[in-house]
């Protein structure tokens, strides 16, 4: 072979390296900055893309939970239990399940069996009108003062004369049911000494009584025959007589039907209803005028008004609500 075709060989032998050494070192991508994109090879064994299909979400109505899914508990926190991971290895994608919290709803409070200290109706058998109906009385400390279901005391009112009368009651201890306003527990000490005169023996059962008192008294009352007979004998708190420490009620010295209604009739019951005007009592319940004071007929309970008002009350047979021309409007 000749020197020249050597040559020929070689130099197409340098020439196809050449172009096959450009071919593998020119890049085959480029951003538009020039720099070179490095592609990397696929990862064998890395899992594709989780397919929604696969991904729990829980329908609407159910807010992630699935049939055998736990319920949110009382207090609104839902557990939700952990799906079973198909054999895959694709990744299982938990949904975050917001718990779907219930409204505690908080029910309306009626008091049925106990009243609030502030009555904001009447009430009571005998008695018509709505809460607008009651008034605050003016001059709570005056001695004919009018306290009933349609006027009541000032709040927690308490008189500053209150004194122990010097007459027997069914208890010997100095509380507070023992206690009455000065003027009323003297004429109270002569009513006493003249029915002894006469042979009929009295004793204290009750006379003055604070809110906190009577609240407690009705409560009671209620929960043991309900609100409605309740205010046919027991005054709602702020509107009873005791508070103002002018009335009393009274018994025999046995205890005997002591305010009860087996009273009525008595000795006792005669003497008071014939002779306790002329110390300034009046008996404030009488028989047959429930419809205008709201209560029924207590012989034993009587009030201090003073002897004009006792005597005017008493000869004409009216109450108090009468004589002030106060009566209500019936049902």
């Amino acid at each position: 072979m000749s020197k020249k075709l050597w040559i020929l060989i070689l130099l197409v032998v340098v020439i196809v390296a050449g172009w096959g050494i450009g071919k593998y070192i020119t890049p085959s991508a480029s951003q538009g900055d020039g720099s070179t994109v490095t592609q990397q090879p696929d990862l064998q064994g890395q899992p594709p893309e989780p397919d929604p299909a696969d991904v729990g979400g829980g329908t609407e109505d159910n807010q992630g939970n699935t049939g055998d899914s736990a319920v949110g508990n009382e207090d609104g926190d839902a557990e939700v239990e952990p799906t079973n991971a198909p054999a895959t290895s694709k990744p299982i994608v938990e949904p975050t399940v917001e718990p779907t919290v219930e409204p505690t709803t908080k029910p309306t409070v009626e008091p049925t069996a106990k009243p609030t200290s502030k009555p904001t109706s009447s009430g009571g058998e005998g008695w018509s009108g709505g809460g607008d109906s009651v008034q605050t009385a003016a001059e709570p400390e005056s001695l004919t003062v009018l306290v009933n279901k349609q006027y009541k005391l000032p709040e927690n009112y308490k008189p500053d004369d209150l004194v122990y009368p010097d007459v027997p009651f069914l208890f010997s201890d100095k509380i507070e049911k023992r206690m009455m306003r000065k003027t009323a527990a003297a004429a109270l000490e002569e009513l006493f000494a003249a029915a002894k005169k006469d042979g009929v023996r009295l004793a204290g059962v009750s006379a003055y009584r604070s809110q906190s008192t009577q609240t407690r008294l009705f409560n009671n009352y209620v929960e043991r025959d309900g609100e409605a007979k309740a205010r046919t004998y027991s005054a709602v708190p702020g509107h009873s007589e005791h508070q103002t420490g002018l009335a009393v009620d009274i018994s025999g010295t046995d205890g005997k039907c002591a305010a009860e209604s087996c009273f009525a009739g008595t000795k006792e019951a005669n003497w008071l209803a014939q002779h306790a005007s002329e110390y300034g009592y009046i008996i404030r319940f009488p028989e047959g005028k429930q419809s205008i004071t709201g209560y029924k007929y207590e012989p034993w309970h009587i009030r201090y008004v003073g002897v004009e008002i006792a005597r005017s009350v008493s000869e004409k047979g009216i109450t108090l609500e009468e004589y002030y021309d106060a009566i209500p409007v019936s049902k």
